[in-house]
């Protein structure tokens, strides 16, 4: 017998097991809130607080391979700490710095929380998947006008779910719609039916939300996924089947897209929307303008201007992650915000292809940071709660596979022979 059969097995405790499942279980309540930010605080930062506290007290650990991230994230903030003492007025900064710290810390949470055990991200994908579906159908119902009141659901004619920006609920859709549709190509097909109920949904949302980042986040992360399982899946009929049900699937959400374009309403607003450069990107002063505008500026503030100054000052936001990283964190929180968006990818690009048990989400969450960094040209995402877990999901199962490796070139354990 090996030496691993030959050791005891590690003491079960009732007691721990009870409470690491308790832990599972908020883990996936907060995810699940995570769908539900019309005011804040929302409920999902007082669930992540209680949790996050309770975690690190009864002993989680953050591991080396996650340390990177936390340093990144930290200096990233203390770089907005430090636009605060240019501001003339600070009344709004530092509660601006304290949710950037806040989302930061969930972060760094999630990835040593998907280290600790993977089977989590399988919770954690399920109550992502539960909570955009809730928000959509809100979002959906809203447009239509379904019910009393649904206007709530709503902002501009455009879908806002139960977020307080369409431009945020949208592409928040994206992370979950792109799970299913890896269910639905790589599971069985008598699953199929659900699978495509949701993906409907959650199109429909993001169609309705009237978001171009959303849009084009949506459309990237889909030909992504379809071509990552062609290069990791070699075998011609499994090909052939990603190839048919992409098809299928493609068809049938033009035939449901092109239903809801039946509607006047709809179809106005929507050949609005999908102009590339609206009137407010290239006008005098409009985004691209202020693009540059706010990088000169930038170029001569080494700390920044500090939270939300550009917008005041020319009446909208940077609209642009990049530049916003400049003017809110200072030269400090740019290049670490640089840096942490290659190194993310680039951890995760070298074991995207690797069979583990954790590799679709790291496949997942690996595309829509790829993703969140393009659209990041035309948006701010600093304060996006997915985005942040997306980060955790990268850099958690990078522990996995850390782990996984020193696992493998460890000795095994000396045998005694029998006498």
């Amino acid at each position: 017998m090996s030496a691993l059969a030959d050791s005891p097995a590690p003491p079960f405790h009732p007691q721990r097991a009870a409470l690491r499942l308790v832990g599972s279980g908020m883990v996936a309540f907060g995810v699940f809130l995570s769908g539900f930010v019309i005011s804040e605080p929302a409920p999902y930062e007082l669930m992540m607080a209680v949790q996050i506290a309770l975690w690190f007290l009864l002993g989680l650990k953050i591991s080396r391979p996650v340390a990177p991230l936390l340093i990144l994230l930290l200096l990233f903030n203390v770089g907005g700490i430090l636009s605060l003492t240019v501001m003339a007025d600070i009344s709004e900064g530092p509660m601006y710095m304290a949710v950037s710290t806040f989302l930061a810390l969930s972060a760094v949470f999630y990835a040593a929380i998907i280290e600790d055990g993977h089977q989590r991200l399988l919770l954690i994908f399920r109550a992502w998947v539960a909570g955009a579906l809730i928000t959509a159908i809100l979002g959906i119902l809203g447009y239509f006008h379904a019910f009393a009141g649904a206007e709530i659901f709503t902002l501009y004619d455009r879908a806002k779910g139960a977020f307080q920006d369409p431009n945020v609920f949208g592409p928040y859709l994206v992370a979950p719609a792109l799970y299913l549709m890896y269910r639905l190509l790589s599971g069985s097909l008598a699953r199929a039916p659900l699978y495509i109920a949701g993906l409907l949904v959650l199109t429909l949302g993001i169609f309705l939300s009237f978001s171009r980042a959303a849009w084009g986040l949506y459309l990237f992360a889909t030909l992504m996924l379809v071509a990552v399982m062609l290069l990791k899946e070699r075998t011609a009929a499994f090909r052939l089947k990603i190839f048919s049900l992409s098809l299928a699937a493609m068809v049938l959400l033009i035939v449901a897209i092109g239903g809801v374009l039946q509607s006047k309403k709809v179809d106005e607003l929507f050949l609005n929307r999908a102009k590339l450069v609206q009137s407010y990107d290239g006008a005098r002063l409009g985004r691209f303008e202020r693009h540059k505008i706010g990088f000169l500026m930038a170029m001569e503030r080494p700390l920044g201007l500090g939270p939300m100054v550009l917008g005041k000052m020319f009446g909208e936001d940077e609209h642009n992650i990049w530049l916003k990283s400049l003017t809110t964190y200072g030269w400090l929180g740019f290049v670490c915000y640089v840096t942490l968006i290659w190194s993310t990818l680039i951890i995760g690009f070298r074991s995207l292809l690797r069979e583990r048990p954790w590799q679709p989400y790291l496949m997942i969450a690996w595309i829509l940071i790829a993703g969140h960094a393009l659209i990041g040209n035309v948006i701010d995402i600093d304060h996006w709660r997915h985005v942040y877990l997306l980060f955790g999901i990268v850099w958690g199962c990078f522990a996995l596979e850390q782990r996984h490796q020193r696992d493998r070139t460890a000795p095994a354990p000396a045998t005694t022979e029998p006498s």
